[in-house]
């Protein structure tokens, strides 16, 4: 650990920003028609921003466009607004909020690798994050963690577990904060990481002023105390629907590599494990039911290259390159969560053997074990009782554990 300042932060490499820099930063960001391929154009050409708004048209022109210019010698309207509000945001908690620029030494080097970098990053994390490097070194192993917002249980269960048994071995679970998958990651990251690290990285789709969706509000307390949320955004900044698919650039940018547990084939997860094997990084994706939409999006990914994971085990066996700090449980996708009430259940119940794991109709249920409708669903009351079957819409059922 690197010496602390009093108010927590970091001796060595204090990334905080002065007001003046922070103001240049923002018109940037803000300036109308100059997105971050034009902006990177223009920090290359003249430095830093200031250098930007002190150049003359005519030497900005031969970098960008005369509207680009022209926009730049102009300042936005909400830009002094912005300025106040972030600069009050900072100085509410230095122990915790920080604005992150491009060439910043805490910047995630992992995103440089990126075709499009964001310009500024909004976060706000534990003290530990700003240490040793801040962010920038601390990307070295992180494991992106990604699927649907609306899992069956299984695929809950699996990606709490997964990220909880990785997150033990040392990785830090990278993930969007969304409902479902998101989540069950961020949770299982926040159960498994050892004190004093890193557990997880959440990249949100709003400004860090916002928590989004609002369910999530307690978790990203959580994670602000233990781990890091991280957004491109300006704060402010509302749940855009365009927003979101976006920020998936990020998450598998500071990844080494990316785990899908369950998506359809129109999921937004799809996306962030596209991103991530362009950028030649490794894509894992836990295998489901054939019957279920939820398992085709993974199917799919598999077809393509991803490669198929069945345990946390199987993930780490596939980072030659890293050496886990130690890991206590290989959850297998599939095994149970164990409360122990499972105990003193039969170990071959003939209910669960003619279940399955596919999702199932009462009717077929039914027709298959021969038993009437009041002792069947007394029996898969008892079941969901003990967790080892879950009631789905549409009147289904499903298996979710083996005790």
């Amino acid at each position: 650990m690197c010496p602390l300042w009093a108010d927590g932060t970091c001796v060595t490499n204090d990334p905080r920003m002065e007001r003046a820099e922070l103001a240049a930063w923002l018109r940037l960001q803000l300036t109308p028609g100059v997105g971050n391929i034009a902006a990177r154009q223009l920090l290359t050409a003249f430095g830093l921003p200031q250098g930007i708004f002190d150049a003359t048209a005519q030497a900005l022109e031969r970098v960008v466009s005369a509207r680009q210019s022209a926009a730049l010698k102009q300042e936005p309207p909400e830009w002094q607004t912005l300025l106040d509000t972030t600069w009050q945001w900072l100085q509410a908690n230095p122990q915790a909020n920080r604005v992150l620029a491009l060439g910043d030494p805490s910047y995630p080097q992992s995103l440089l690798h990126m075709e499009d970098p964001p310009l500024l990053l909004y976060a706000m994390g534990a003290p530990q994050a700003w240490c040793d490097g801040g962010l920038a070194n601390g990307m070295l192993h992180c494991m992106a963690v990604v699927g649907s917002r609306n899992p069956t249980p299984q695929g809950a269960a699996n990606a709490r577990q997964f990220s909880q048994a990785l997150a033990q071995a040392g990785l830090t679970i990278v993930s969007g904060l969304a409902l479902g998958v998101d989540g069950a990651a961020h949770e299982g990251a926040l159960d498994g990481a050892a004190d004093g690290r890193l557990a997880t990285i959440a990249v949100v789709g709003t400004g860090l002023d916002r928590v989004y969706p609002r369910q999530h509000r307690d978790l990203a307390h959580r994670i602000a105390q233990r781990g890091v949320l991280l957004s491109e955004y300006p704060l402010g900044t509302p749940p855009l629907s365009a927003n979101f698919p976006r920020r998936n650039r990020i998450i598998a940018g500071l990844a080494n590599a990316t785990l899908v547990v369950e998506a359809a084939l129109k999921s937004g997860s799809l996306i962030t494990a596209r991103l991530a094997s362009e950028q030649g990084k490794d894509v894992y994706a836990i295998p489901g039911s054939i019957h279920s939409t939820q398992a085709r999006g993974c199917h799919a990914l598999i077809k393509q290259g991803a490669k198929l994971v069945e345990s946390a085990q199987d993930v780490l066996e596939e980072m030659p390159s890293y050496v886990p700090l130690r890991i206590t449980s290989n959850f297998v996708a599939g095994d149970s969560i164990n409360t122990g009430a499972g105990d003193e259940l039969d170990q071959s119940d003939p209910l669960l053997d003619a279940l399955g794991f596919d999702p199932m109709g009462l009717d077929a249920l039914q027709a298959r074990t021969g038993l009437d409708t009041p002792h069947l669903q007394a029996r898969l009351m008892e079941l969901e009782v003990h967790g080892q079957v879950a009631r789905l819409p549409g009147g289904l059922f499903q298996q979710i554990a083996r005790a």
